[in-house]
């Protein structure tokens, strides 16, 4: 099963990335925390500190990824070609 459908970017969550070093995920609704933290840092090679999931009313499951490091979140981001 794939955990990771694909990265939310939105004006709100480049900001979670420059302020709390979090990046949001569309992530598939049977996946659990565990999941979506192996598959995360299997795909950035970075340390996951926390996994936070919400359902949306669409029905869409989004993880807010924190990582350990300080700066990880930007780097995923540049990583991603949006920073």
């Amino acid at each position: 099963m794939d955990a990771i459908i694909r990265p939310m970017l939105t004006e709100k969550t480049m900001a979670y990335v420059e302020k709390e070093n979090k990046i949001m995920f569309m992530v598939s609704r049977k996946a659990t925390k565990a999941q979506v933290k192996k598959a995360i840092e299997k795909i950035y090679g970075e340390k996951v500190k926390t996994v936070n999931t919400h359902i949306s009313r669409k029905g869409d499951k989004r993880a807010y990824i924190r990582f350990e490091r300080k700066s990880a979140a930007l780097d995923v981001a540049t990583k991603l070609g949006v920073m």
